[in-house]
């Protein structure tokens, strides 16, 4: 038998993820719970899971753009269930066409509301795109959908003919069925049938019976979007279906022909090398974007400095970092005195660490610490729990699992939320000062910078000194001036004195 594998609901507001990566391939065979691909949201990455053994049949491509509950791949086993006796009998990968086509071609496909988030109970029919009684392709857009966090496409499970079950404006719970489509294969008779069986049995045995320059639904927004014609496009899909791929290669073609017109009337045209390249954001990216345009506008941000002499934790480390990590088996970097000294601050400045909820401050006994990571798909921040009761080289054992899970883009939801202080560090790439944006609904961020040696004067004597300029961003409704000021100072102190944090004063 053959099982289709679905995109899961992978959390509350999200509606699409994008395949990234299929870890098996076409044809391959399968576990059960063996990781078949790599989906990306706006928020993480996730693992998709085989849910049964057998041979893989691929339906997506990677980089395609799938909704919450569209069809990804299936799973063709070694078994299927005769319905005269109901004994499992061997079944051909290739008999599977042949055995069930005619059933198929008499099927009425339900089609009923998909789960789009945790939240989202029900969803407005703003528009049908089809109309009732017009024949439909599968994963052909049938109707818009809206719910309080997004509008998306509902599109056909199967091809044939439209029934609508439902009027647009009506208000549906998720999981009610507002259309049929019947018809899909009962359209050819059974010797045309068993024909397209014969010359494409992968394409008709996942009912994907696609003619020639079919664009899939990605595909067919990006072309769309481009005025390109769909007949013009090499294609490379199951069937000769246009993939998102192909889309975007025609794309490319047509924007890099573009010049050549241009250089007939523009003789003075500049010469050289002068290709643009185009790159769709990234779910990440576009949320990022959004949350720091947001925290500019929505929060009273501030940002106070002071400069900190490192060589006493300079010192420090090179007397002992042999030894931190003969006995600890990790470096001793900077980030775990910063991180130690950030939360002995907030003990005394407990409003830098708050947050605003509606018309209150909530105030933490906890110093969740988010490290912000620079990983291969854009700025990320895990979080190292109660780093207030931590020692400096277990801060330095979370700082190294949580990098490396952000470049191997492992992180999960919950090791990215939750944090009620953040440290940024721009001094890795050479940064000398800047103003970090608060990482919302957190109230303050501190940034690190580069560590330059600068003249200081001391005891009336000019003496050379390993420096770095701290930055603290944070919000002035919660936070006053007194206590940003009074907050970076301390951390001041307890690095230029590392001994502090060892003794607590």
């Amino acid at each position: 038998m053959s099982l289709e594998i679905k995109v899961p609901t992978v959390g509350e507001s999200i509606t699409e993820v994008i395949l990234s990566k299929w870890i098996k391939k076409d044809g391959d065979a399968v576990e059960m719970d063996e990781v078949i691909a790599e989906l990306e949201s706006d928020k993480a990455t996730f693992e998709l899971t085989a849910e049964a053994a057998g041979t893989l049949k691929t339906i997506a491509s990677e980089g395609d753009t799938l909704a919450i509950g569209a069809l990804v791949c299936t799973i063709d086993g070694a078994t299927t269930i005769n319905a005269a006796n109901e004994a499992i009998v061997p079944v051909k990968a290739d008999e599977t066409v042949a055995v069930n086509v005619v059933e198929k071609a008499a099927t009425i496909l339900e089609v009923k509301i998909p789960a789009v988030g945790e939240s989202i109970t029900e969803v407005t029919l703003t528009r049908w795109i089809k109309k009732d009684g017009e024949a439909v392709e599968m994963d052909e857009a049938i109707a818009e959908l809206e719910s309080d966090k997004a509008t998306f496409e509902l599109p056909a499970e199967q091809a044939g003919i439209l029934k609508t079950l439902a009027n647009e404006g009506d208000t549906i719970a998720i999981g009610t069925i507002v259309a049929s489509i019947s018809g899909g294969a009962s359209a050819q008779s059974p010797a045309k049938a068993e024909t397209v069986a014969a010359q494409n049995p992968v394409a008709t045995a996942n009912n994907v019976a696609y003619a020639d320059k079919t664009p899939s639904p990605a595909a067919a927004k990006i072309l769309a979007e481009k005025g390109i014609d769909a007949s013009t496009v090499s294609s490379t899909g199951i069937g000769g279906r246009i993939t998102k791929e192909d889309a975007l290669k025609a794309e490319a073609t047509k924007s890099v022909a573009k010049p050549a017109v241009a250089q007939v009337v523009a003789a003075a045209a500049p010469t050289g090398d002068r290709v643009e390249r185009r790159e769709k954001m990234s779910p990440l990216r576009k949320t990022i974007a959004k949350r720091l345009v947001a925290v500019k506008n929505e929060t009273a941000m501030l940002t106070t400095f002071n400069e900190v002499n490192m060589a006493p934790v300079m010192e420090l480390r090179k007397k002992y970092k042999d030894q931190f990590k003969e006995k600890h088996g990790v470096g001793l970097g900077f980030m775990s005195f910063f991180t130690k000294a950030v939360t002995e601050a907030l003990k005394d400045f407990p409003a830098v660490g708050a947050r605003i909820e509606g018309d209150e401050f909530v105030y933490s006994n906890f110093a969740d610490i988010s490290i912000a990571v620079s990983a291969p798909k854009g700025l990320v921040v895990p979080v190292i729990r109660n780093a207030d009761s931590m020692s400096l080289a277990q801060i330095e054992k979370a700082v190294v699992a949580l990098a490396t899970k952000a470049r191997d883009s492992k992180l999960t939801i919950e090791e990215m939320t939750g944090g009620t202080f953040t440290i940024t560090n721009g001094g890795v790439f050479g940064s000398m000062m800047s103003t970090p944006i608060i990482n919302a609904p957190q109230s303050a961020i501190l940034g690190m910078h580069n560590i330059v040696e600068r003249p200081m004067a001391e005891n009336g004597q000019v003496v050379i000194r390993p420096m770095m300029y701290l930055a603290l961003s944070y919000d002035h409704r919660i936070i006053d001036g007194r206590e940003s000021v009074g907050f970076l100072v301390r951390v001041k102190q307890l690095l230029e004195d590392p001994s502090r944090l060892l003794l607590g004063v």
